[in-house]
């Protein structure tokens, strides 16, 4: 398998998994850290409403 297939193939998991925290978060936050143009942090900070 050639480096740029590998590279495709980390780049569609990491896009699948930050669409995959959008999805699922009620409230909060997805933060998407990018260096060189490639995905190399996501950061999913969620928040509880507390209702009274």
């Amino acid at each position: 398998m050639k480096n740029s297939d590998i590279n495709r193939r980390l780049e569609e998991e990491n896009i699948k998994l930050l669409l995959d925290y959008i999805n699922k978060i009620k409230y909060g936050s997805v933060t998407v850290n990018i260096q060189d143009g490639k995905i190399v942090q996501i950061e999913k900070n969620e928040k509880i409403r507390i209702k009274n």
